[in-house]
């Protein structure tokens, strides 16, 4: 018989925010918050605007294909995981593709820039479907 559980808030007993669960063949523990995605944004086409996001509260423009993201709850530190992959194929006579990249991490906003080409020399800078997502501990 399946169970269900209905809760607002999940608070671990000897320490408030580390609730561990047990893994695949009750062998091995993970902690639940380490897991989480802590911020995502999800950008589209030209401008500076955000499809949908968590924990982000604004984008700055810095210009084409070139951008911030700035969170709503900050990092404890800089020392967080970013990830992103960008949406397109390779640019017309462009063997080298897209490119999505977080250029710097501060513990307050993500500085990122979109390409295609070669980012060393011959980079044209782009707006495109580009998903973010970042992994660590909240402030």
């Amino acid at each position: 018989m399946a169970s269900q559980l209905k809760v607002d808030t999940l608070t671990g007993v000897t320490t408030a925010g580390s609730i561990v669960v047990t893994g695949e063949g009750n062998s091995t523990t993970t902690n639940l918050q380490q897991g989480l995605c802590k911020a995502w944004a999800f950008k589209i086409s030209t401008g500076a605007s955000l499809t949908d996001s968590l924990n982000m509260s604004s984008i700055d423009d810095d210009g084409t294909g070139d951008y911030g993201l700035n969170y709503t709850n900050a990092f404890n530190n800089v020392a967080y995981i970013p990830n992103q992959n960008i949406r397109g194929g390779v640019a017309a006579g462009n063997s080298d593709g897209h490119f999505a990249e977080v250029q710097t991490c501060n513990t307050t906003s993500a500085e990122c820039q979109n390409w295609y080409g070669d980012a060393g020399t011959n980079a044209t800078f782009i707006d495109w479907e580009v998903r973010h997502t970042f992994f660590g501990d909240l402030a």
